[in-house]
């Protein structure tokens, strides 16, 4: 189980072995096996598609190279590959502490599993974290930097740990205004955020699968909201769902800076084009930012944070 100290780690860690699943891709409706496995210092997130040519198949987890944020982010490479619907997996890494890893494919799309990052989460746990001797740098924030599109605002500001302060608003819709705010120095991702589940409006089902989207959506990976309720036969998992899966969206499409970074976000009516675009005005503003190095903090190898072989012999 995760103990925090992956996640507070001063070093940079990866995973201890390597664990696959597969499942439907949200939009394409498609099966794809996913296999994350272990890779070396600085790193960073990598996506590998095995299904097209070896020289061409490394898309990099960066901001950069976000391509697509039309109902999920989508990432390419330089030759045009794609993988698309990162940010639950990212966000599952972001929370375990992993710092480095390889993820292999053999479609254009992460699985979308129950919607949310909690079956991600179990992965890791099954492949175990390793602490490396490379040190971790840190993204800190040093002054207030804001965007805009349309009505959605995302602000991020200096702050000693990283805080997210969120707020949705649905109107017209059975979705009530949500707003919550966490502070990861203190709350952990897997309990506050990793169940939250993604969701949509049935109304607009038929429309986006016109146009080639959300064929592998239903009720066992979204959250699908009629004119008044809920349909999922289970209902909510939280009171709050909602927002806490955008903020999980947020937490995923933030770690494609690749570093972990040390300040506070307010964010009202977020999604994947404005978390974006926080990124790219926040770096493009040298004076906004500095990284700072653990290199003088001794490494110990964390020997708490191993593979639970058992569990995933049982369970996957």
């Amino acid at each position: 189980m995760f103990n925090g100290s992956a996640f507070h780690s001063s070093h940079q860690t990866t995973l201890a072995g390597s664990v696959t699943c597969s499942g439907i891709g949200l939009h394409s409706g498609k099966t794809v096996q996913l296999t994350l496995h272990p890779a070396d210092a600085d790193t960073g997130i990598q996506f590998v598609r095995l299904d097209v040519a070896e020289d061409k198949s490394v898309v990099r987890a960066y901001y950069l190279n976000v391509s697509d944020t039309m109902l999920g982010t989508t990432i390419t490479n330089e030759y045009g590959v794609s993988v698309s619907t990162v940010e639950h997996l990212m966000a599952a890494l972001w929370g375990a502490g992993i710092d480095n890893a390889i993820a292999t494919l053999d479609g254009a799309e992460v699985p979308i599993m129950d919607g949310s990052s909690e079956p991600f989460v179990f992965l890791i746990e099954c492949a175990g974290v390793k602490t490396l001797s490379a040190h971790r740098d840190t993204l800190e924030v040093l002054k207030k930097v804001s965007v805009q599109e349309g009505e959605s605002i995302a602000t991020i500001r200096p702050f000693d740990g990283f805080a997210l302060n969120i707020a949705i608003e649905y109107p017209g819709t059975a979705i009530p205004r949500q707003q919550a705010q966490y502070d990861f120095s203190t709350q952990s991702f897997k309990h506050a955020l990793s169940r939250a589940r993604t969701f949509g409006f049935a109304a607009d089902v038929e429309k986006l699968q016109a146009r080639g989207l959300a064929r592998g959506g239903s009720l066992d990976n979204a959250i699908v909201i009629g004119d008044k309720q809920v349909l999922n036969e289970g209902g909510l998992r939280f009171g709050d769902e909602f927002v806490r899966h955008k903020a999980l969206d947020c937490v995923g499409d933030y770690f494609l800076s690749s570093l972990r970074i040390r300040g506070a976000v307010s964010t009202t009516r977020p999604g994947h084009g404005i978390n974006n675009k926080l990124l790219r005005a926040l770096f493009a503003d040298r004076s906004a930012w500095r990284l700072v190095s653990n290199a003088q903090v001794p490494f110990v190898q964390d020997r708490q944070q191993q593979p639970q072989a058992a569990r995933a012999q049982a369970q996957l």
